[in-house]
């Protein structure tokens, strides 16, 4: 069985600690060694199979226009406030800055606003080079597509900018494809701060700077691993940018709080008077278990990404579970090396002398329930009496909890998704400058441009004809002169719409030239004409994602309403903790938009504007919070379920099994909180609601759900929350956790008292 698998592999590494930790250090170094050699830099491709957007580009890639590459632009203005580009002084400046940026590495092209000045002032205002006042100038650098660049491509933009910015008299402010593709994605200070948070909780939960630290190697060495596994990975095919980002942030959360759970069983069978490695080995049987149940969960979840058939996010879902697994491999391989070599230190004070005995003899029937030390009954007391409070009026609790979550969740009836562009940026970044100074300059639609692709298949009127109903649609500012390729004949039409790429108008510009303009203007031939560009590319993603969603949703509550029943041998069981669970997600979601939509404390996160929520994270975010939810849900069930195998009285099970793990969970998810909410901290929107997102479900499900809805439901249940038909029991395969003995001794399965018996709290 899993839990005596664990107890061979948890013992066996404290007994050996050092030799684990020497393979552990190797892993870590062979990990970092074949990602420094092998690794690649993350990039996003935002782009699915079969959207109406993968036909303009394949269409705009048949016929080599170039436009079928990825962009960046510099957008200039004089550093006297009375010059413009009219005058000679800063036209000259103008032609050097871009005669520098067409000698850069894989520069195809860029456009000369200088030269439009020269050939004619209009020139240049029509071309969308040059504002109408002359003050703002924009420089479009063309790149290959993005196989063939690098992060290397975009230092070499940013340096070129950095050296001109102190030899022109120009204000330099870059943006662009290329700064989306290939900018660093926020980390690396929200890590530091979310490990020195944890460390303090760690400390103020056991008391002991070595209990402390134990979790935070652990999670250290699992990161390394995982997050370079991640980078080689990145190297065989595209990992997008959020990834090592969200790697990061679910690997430190998770690998904490699992280590939490075995060190905090460790401890207790110290207490018990088990030596170091015996404790270390049914620590790992018993919490061990929910652990890589927990792990399992997450990762099957993340992996179900897939059903979306977005490819990015089912990278970067892969990528993401690589990190959660590596942690499930540390908490029951190198922790219990760590416990072995920590030794006696860790156990509490005043140990019981002659249980540890008695737990070595295997004679269960001579164990005591006696008082644990005062540092541990205190707060134990104390959650006794909130969890008899709460038994004693159960009606009042689950209603006012519930009512409180739904509450929480209406907002999500006005999600609105999209993609926040560079003016979601904060002021200190060039791409916000530089989005500021088109939109002032050309209008906010100039930074989402659309590119219209057409194959006219031998009919030579259906570009004119696209130029003039495009043009004529509302939601259009200007249309570019077409480029047509000669050899296909398809057609590139580069269009402007009147309003920014998050805008909900943008979307429904597209969704009109699709469904009415376009068809208007090809007829029944056999021409066709497709909308592409980043703003489409993100719009049908969205789109895809939404549609997806309520299909990825149904699959993951099933696959979890059938684990849980495996695991707790409960139907009731089960159905309740898929709806506490799907409760604690909605009022998550319902916390996003009020922040990042309506701009609710949005200035406590730094946001300076409201965003849409990111097309594909309410995706990710259940898929995740599914999973991290199951870890409390099975943590806190099995210990439950422990003191009704062994009372039969379920009243008594709710309060010993929430109050023994109740210090545990609270720890854990403080835990998680401080280091979900260092990301919402940072610049990029996505990060911040990633960050937000994951603390606000973390922290409602450990306190309303866990320590409010559920005692109060299961006590208006009653013994119905073990309710399981004979004939379904009879036809399910016992399951590894809850469903055998819990700590590898087959105890439970022979219907006593799973051993050691602890003290009470």
């Amino acid at each position: 069985m899993l839990s005596k698998a664990l107890l061979r592999l948890g013992a066996g590494a404290a007994r050996h600690p050092w030799r684990v930790i020497a393979a552990w250090l190797v892993a870590a170094t062979l990990a970092v060694l074949a990602a420094v050699a092998f690794g690649g830099r993350t990039a996003d491709s935002m782009t699915a199979p079969g959207l109406d957007s993968g036909r303009a580009a394949e269409l705009i890639e048949r016929a080599g226009t170039g436009q079928e590459g990825m962009t960046a632009q510099v957008v200039v203005t004089p550093l006297d406030g009375g010059a413009t580009f009219f005058d000679d002084g800063a036209r000259t400046a103008l032609t050097r800055l871009r005669a520098e940026v067409t000698r850069l590495p894989h520069v195809l092209g860029a456009s000369d606003p200088a030269g439009a000045l020269d050939a004619g002032g209009d020139t240049a205002v029509r071309g969308g080079l040059v504002s109408a006042d002359g003050r703002i100038a924009v420089v479009r650098v063309q790149y290959p597509d993005q196989s063939r660049l690098s992060g290397e491509d975009l230092d070499a933009l940013v340096g070129l900018g950095d050296r001109l910015r102190a030899e022109l008299p120009l204000r330099i402010e870059m943006g662009g494809d290329l700064f989306y593709a290939f900018s660093g994605a926020d980390g690396g200070v929200s890590e530091l701060i979310g490990l020195l948070a944890a460390a303090a909780i760690l400390f103020l939960a056991f008391g002991s700077l070595v209990a402390a630290a134990l979790p935070i190697g652990m999670a250290v060495f699992g990161l390394t691993v995982g997050v370079a596994t991640m980078t080689v990975l990145a190297g065989v095919t595209e990992v997008p940018t959020f990834a090592p980002v969200l790697g990061s942030m679910v690997g430190l959360g998770v690998g904490i709080d699992y280590a939490l759970f075995v060190l905090a069983r460790h401890r207790e069978y110290l207490a018990c008077g088990l030596d170091p490695q015996e404790a270390a080995g049914r620590a790992v049987a018993t919490a061990g278990r929910p652990v890589v149940f927990a792990g399992g969960t997450v990762v099957v979840s993340i992996l179900g990404l897939a059903v979306a058939n977005v490819p990015f996010m089912t990278v970067g879902g892969f990528a993401v579970s690589i990190v959660v697994l590596t942690m499930v491999v540390a908490s029951v391989t190198l922790l219990p090396a760590f416990l072995g070599a920590a030794g006696p230190r860790l156990g509490r004070a005043g140990r019981i002398a002659g249980i540890g005995r008695a737990l070595r003899a295997r004679r269960p029937g001579r164990l005591r329930r006696r008082r644990d030390t005062a540092a541990d009954a205190v707060p134990a007391v104390g959650w006794r009496r909130w969890l008899g409070h709460v038994g004693r009026h159960p009606a009042p609790y689950a209603a006012g909890a519930a009512v409180l979550l739904l509450t929480a969740t209406l907002p999500v009836l006005g999600l609105r998704v999209g993609l926040p562009d560079d003016g979601s940026q904060p002021q200190s970044r060039t791409e916000r400058r530089a989005y500021d100074l088109v939109a002032e300059g050309f209008g906010p639609g100039t930074n989402g441009p659309l590119v219209v692709a057409a194959d006219p298949a031998g009919d030579p009127g259906v570009v004119d004809r696209l130029v003039a109903t495009v043009a004529a649609d509302p939601g259009i500012a200007s249309v570019a002169p077409a480029r047509t390729d000669r050899a296909t004949g398809i057609a590139t039409l580069v269009v402007f719409p009147t309003t920014g790429p998050q805008d909900e108008a943008t979307a429904d510009t597209i969704t009109r030239l699709r469904a009415d303009v376009l068809p208007a203007a090809i007829g029944q031939g056999p021409a066709e004409a497709h909308v592409g560009g980043a703003a489409a590319s993100l719009s049908d993603v969205g789109q895809r994602t939404s549609e997806r969603l309520p299909l990825f949703v149904a699959a993951v509550l099933a696959l979890s309403f059938l684990l849980l029943m495996l695991v707790f041998r409960s139907v009731v069981v089960a159905l309740k903790a898929v709806l506490l669970n799907l409760l604690s997600i909605g009022a998550s979601y319902g916390v996003m938009v009020a922040v990042f939509q309506w701009g609710w404390g949005g200035a406590l996160i730094g946001l300076e504007t409201t965003v849409p929520i990111v097309s594909f994270i309410p995706m990710f975010l259940f898929a995740i919070l599914f999973g991290l939810s199951m870890d409390y849900e099975v943590f806190l069930l099995s210990r439950v379920r422990e003191e009704y195998l062994r009372t039969g009285d379920n009243g008594t099970a709710i309060v010993e099994g929430v109050s023994r793990t109740a210090r545990i969970i609270t720890s854990a998810a403080l835990i998680m909180v401080a280091v979900f909410l260092s990301f919402a901290v940072a610049d990029d929107p996505s990060t911040k609601m990633f960050g937000l997102g994951l603390a606000t479900a973390i922290l409602i499900d450990a306190t309303v759900v866990r320590m409010v809805l559920v005692p109060a439901t299961m006590t208006l249940l009653g013994r119905a929350n073990w309710w399981l038909p004979k004939w379904l029991d009879r036809i399910l395969p016992r399951g590894p956790v809850g469903a055998g003995d819990t700590d590898g001794t087959g105890a439970e399965s022979r219907g006593e008292a799973p051993r050691p018996r602890l003290v009470d709290r």
